[in-house]
């Protein structure tokens, strides 16, 4: 039995490249493959040469810091900078479910409970990110995205200020954004409050979830700027009461009296089956790469190159690659400690599922099981939340199988010492080859 692979795999340092998700003028993003931890990512790719000659590098430097800054379940993940001789990568949180308005225009209007539901994970993140001084200034539904569960992620900070740069007056004098999202202080051009104009651009965000169509939408600007300055729009007859007069307040065009994030968390229709965000602090961010992508250190470039890869014999593959064995865990790649491992078996699968969930048990683990797959579910809170861990069974041949143990919930560091505790109760079923045998001699690994 060979392992099939490709004829030929693009590499851009680590990540194997895949196919194209998006093209704009000035970026590609394709889905790509951390080739070192199996995880899928996704990669925002920029010409450099464009980036220079439009004069978008301090554009480009604010929409990562700030996403570098912003850590929260809804909001895109960003997870490193890197750059070679001619293109600029941002390495992000894959996002599979599409944007929230492809939802709206292929279904139509959102339910009352599920825009609500989506209104307070936006409201969550925006609360997070003026907490730390950032304001996004383009929310819409085009820049909110649905992850496989449907949870939403804010996305696209690519006009998003930081409060250094509000000025003496104590507003921010940029004028940006969508126009049929934009609030009215904007518009006047005497200067407005971050916070206050991003409710704004969420209240009209919450009114075409219910309804369908935009509040203000007119072909003239002119006549569309006097409708939002005026908060000129109407209720489709839909809307509850409790709705109307909620929205009332968001689309309220003095922002002095327009009601504040603090306000709508207490708010009565707002907090209608509301769950709080479950995250807790990472750590101390890093804006290093980001100066180094943009300065002419060599240093610092990825290689981008093509690779035929060696096709071989399932049980050479087995026992000549690393990430197969269970030190593979306790290397640490760039100062991170990996969040899955694997390792291979020649027991039979119901031998090394009993074995697992043997090994689990007394560690205080509830375990779930079905198809050759098992969920490990903590029970006691950690750092982020409860431990969770997933682990599958392959067969690579009628012997040989390959066994993945991933960290799916919960802190990477705590899964690091579950680990080297369940691993122990694991020495009866790891396939014990020559060379892992000789390694654990010098590694002090279970092998």
């Amino acid at each position: 039995m060979s392992v099939k692979v490709p004829a030929t795999r693009r590499l851009i340092g680590k990540y194997e490249m895949g196919k194209t998700l998006g093209e704009g003028s000035f970026a590609k993003v394709k889905v790509a493959k951390n080739v070192e931890t199996g995880e899928s990512v996704a990669i925002k790719i920029l010409d450099r040469n464009q980036v220079l000659r439009h004069k978008m590098v301090e554009q480009i430097k604010r929409e990562i810091s700030t996403m570098k800054l912003i850590k929260h379940p809804n909001v895109i993940k960003i997870i490193e900078v890197m750059a070679s001789k001619t293109k600029i990568f941002i390495v992000l949180e894959l996002v599979h479910g599409g944007e929230l308005f492809d939802k709206i225009a292929n279904n139509g209007r959102l339910t009352e409970d599920e825009a609500r539901s989506y209104f307070q994970q936006l409201i969550n993140a925006v609360d997070y990110c003026h907490s730390r001084g950032v304001y996004h200034r383009d929310l819409k539904p085009e820049n909110l995205l649905l992850d496989s569960y449907g949870v939403l992620k804010i996305s696209d900070f690519g006009l998003s200020a930081f409060s250094q740069q509000v000025r003496a007056d104590g507003l921010l004098h940029t004028a940006c954004g969508t126009p049929n999202y934009v609030a009215p202080e904007v518009l006047n051009d005497k200067g407005y409050d971050g916070r206050t104009s991003d409710v704004w651009s969420c209240g009209v965000i919450l009114f075409v979830l219910m309804a369908g169509f935009l509040p203000f939408d007119e072909p003239n600007l002119m006549v569309l700027y006097k409708k939002i300055c005026r908060a000129d729009f109407f209720f489709p007859s839909w809307f509850s009461p409790a709705a109307r007069k909620f929205i009332q307040r968001i689309l309220d065009p003095n922002p002095l009296t327009r009601i504040t994030i603090p306000e709508i968390l207490n708010d009565e229709w707002f907090i209608k089956g509301y769950k709080p965000p479950q995250f807790d602090m990472e750590e101390d961010v890093n804006l290093d790469d980001v100066d180094a992508v943009f300065n002419d250190s060599k240093e610092h470039l990825v290689r981008e190159r093509k690779e035929k890869p060696v096709s071989m014999n399932a049980f050479g593959l087995i026992s000549r690659a690393q990430s197969f064995s269970l030190e593979n865990l306790f290397e640490k790649q760039m100062g991170h400690v990996k969040r899955e491992t694997r390792f291979s078996s020649q027991r039979p699968p119901n031998e090394i599922m009993s074995k697992i969930e043997e090994a689990a048990k007394p560690l205080g683990f509830n375990v779930r099981k079905g198809n050759y797959k098992m969920k490990l579910q903590g029970d006691k809170n950690g750092r982020k939340g409860q431990l969770s861990v997933a682990t599958e069974v392959f067969e690579v041949a009628p012997c040989l199988h390959i066994v993945e143990v991933r960290k799916t919930g919960g802190d990477t560091l705590e899964f690091n010492t579950f680990y080297k505790n369940f691993s122990t109760g694991l020495k009866d079923i790891v396939w014990k080859t020559e060379e892992n045998t000789e390694e654990s001699k010098d590694t002090g690994n279970i092998y």
